[in-house]
């Protein structure tokens, strides 16, 4: 009998981490990474650790890597950054042929080391791990389908040493439903509850012996499959095919889940395609060098550029990017305009979300943490400063000050995205409706509270064309408010939606044979404390 002890943090986080560019400013929180690999004969736990280094900005609170040998799955993770988490004795421990990894932002359940993914659900006929890219809208009716059923609170005929109900994230309400499949397959439990879940997901999950990969009807969450010599590969982005040398064949269709293993790849739809990509990925969250719906995202947002300075020309001596998420916005915008392209702006790569606690005094230099002016390129310049987003306004208005006090002429603010107006329930992280500076102020009021020159946003429509995809199919909430599916009660909808009595109990401990349990990792031990 295999007994593997299971070790946890008892860390707690504020389940918030402070903004990079200025501690007082939240931006648009990123979506999760999710990344599995089917290869016999290579090392699956290195492969997943590097494809998840590629998408570590889709989310740093955590991150985590299940790996199976044929007999049993073992789960390591931890709070804090891919790179924090493992180090190469862990990875070396990791042995086996399927694995899948989870980087992480939290939009359901708190910041804690019991939220952190892949989760893990033993049951008498195999365990189960597994990540979620997305948020779910119908999490609490999902929860109380775990209750009914009476999948856990000790109820499984598993010697299970200790049972925890701390876990209260919408994934470990799945995990645990995929897991309660008494009289048939994980594979036909799949399909049986795939239908019934509602909002955006992208899972990857795993038995001992398969790899499966599911992504919502509406696909509004990306998820992509690639090939390798031995194996196959399934990951949030392209970029993590290209990081771990796989080929690139197609992107997992909305409504469609695959199942790898010994026999190969099959598909099969579990619910009619209902197309509403995330139009925010083109914009922001994806990485530039990311491939989505046949298009790089490089391109895309060079051309939302130029129809920027189509839109809102202006007499300037040169347009300067908010690194790194405005430079390719601002490469096209100034191609479109003639205005040369220059760096007003060097970026501290090593100020990240894991940057020391600033004191009060240090912590007033705001954006100078993250960013610092080139006074001898920008002195006695118009600018044209180019930017993804407004949410609150505090970064742009210290950018603002920060270059007029660095000897600018004028700023003048152009953003690539519309008006963030309205709140994301499907995996982006925005501040509330009442504090998006977009939704309580006009264009000329907000160009006013950030004592800009002038202000111009890309028109939806424009930005719309620049995708090449069909209008009807993107999801385009956070700018227009249109919710592409329906949302429940809003007291159903919070972040929190499971932190109390409706917590989804985990098995942290088996000596089930062939099973094995989440391990905590040994770094980052401050990672929720530290900005």
């Amino acid at each position: 009998m295999l007994r593997v002890a299971t070790t946890r943090s008892t860390r707690k986080g504020d389940g918030r981490l402070t903004a990079a560019l200025d501690p007082q400013d939240q931006g648009p929180q990123d979506a999760c990474g999710v990344f599995g690999v089917w290869a016999p004969g290579e090392d699956v736990a290195k492969l997943t650790y590097y494809g998840l280094y590629a998408l570590q900005h889709r989310g740093q609170e955590s991150a985590g890597i299940a790996v199976s040998n044929g007999r049993q799955i073992l789960v390591y993770k931890d709070m804090g950054l891919v790179s924090q988490v493992f180090d190469e004795s862990t990875l070396d421990a990791l042995q086996g042929h399927v694995a899948i990894g989870h980087s992480r932002y939290s939009t359901t359940g708190a910041s804690t080391w019991h939220n952190a993914q892949p989760t893990f659900h033993p049951t008498p006929h195999g365990s189960i791990a597994l990540a979620h890219n997305g948020n779910l809208i119908n999490t609490a009716e999902l929860a109380a389908m775990v209750r009914d059923r009476s999948v856990l609170d000790g109820e499984l005929d598993l010697k299970v040493t200790r049972v925890e109900p701390v876990s209260t994230n919408d994934t470990s309400v799945v995990t645990a439903l995929l897991a309660d499949h008494p009289d048939t397959t994980v594979e036909e439990r799949a399909k049986e509850l795939l239908p019934l879940v509602k909002g955006a997901f992208s899972f990857v999950w795993m038995t001992e012996d398969t790899l499966y990969a599911a992504r919502d009807p509406q696909g509004i969450r990306p998820l992509v499959l690639g090939r390798l010599e031995r194996g196959w590969v399934v990951a949030s982005e392209t970029a993590a095919l290209d990081i771990v040398g796989a080929s690139f064949i197609r992107e997992i269709e909305p409504g469609e889940m695959v199942a790898i293993d010994a026999d190969g790849l099959r598909s099969q739809t579990f619910a009619e395609a209902a197309p509403k990509h995330c139009l925010f990925e083109f914009v922001y969250l994806a990485r530039p060098d990311t491939v989505m719906t046949g298009k790089r995202m490089h391109s895309v947002r060079v051309e939302i550029g130029r129809r920027l300075a189509k839109t809102f020309p202006v007499d300037a001596d040169l347009v300067i990017p908010v690194p790194e998420s405005g430079t390719p916005a601002a490469i096209g915008y100034a191609e479109a305009s003639g205005i040369p392209y220059g760096t007003g702006l060097v970026k501290n790569s090593y100020v990240g979300r894991t940057f020391i606690q600033p004191s009060q005094t240090i912590r007033q230099l705001g954006i100078r943490l993250k960013l610092n002016p080139l006074r001898d390129v920008i002195e006695g310049k118009r600018l044209v400063v180019v930017d993804d987003s407004i949410v609150r306004g505090n970064t742009q208005r210290a950018l603002v000050r920060m270059l007029r006090e660095a000897g600018a002429r004028e700023v003048h603010v152009r953003i690539s995205s519309p008006p963030v107006k309205w709140p994301c329930f499907y995996g982006i992280d925005f501040a509330t409706r009442a504090e998006l500076i977009g939704n309580g102020l006009s264009v000329d009021e907000i160009c006013r509270s950030i004592d800009a020159d002038s202000l111009g946003y890309i028109d939806l429509d424009d930005l719309v064309d620049a995708t090449d995809v069909p209008k009807p199919n993107l999801c385009r909430a956070c700018f227009d408010g249109v919710y592409p599916i329906e949302l429940p009660d809003p007291v159903l909808l919070g972040k929190d939606v499971l932190e109390s009595s409706q917590s989804v109990p985990v098995s942290t401990t088996t000596d089930v044979d062939g099973l094995a349990a989440s391990l905590s990792g040994s770094g980052a031990s401050d990672a929720l404390r530290r900005p």
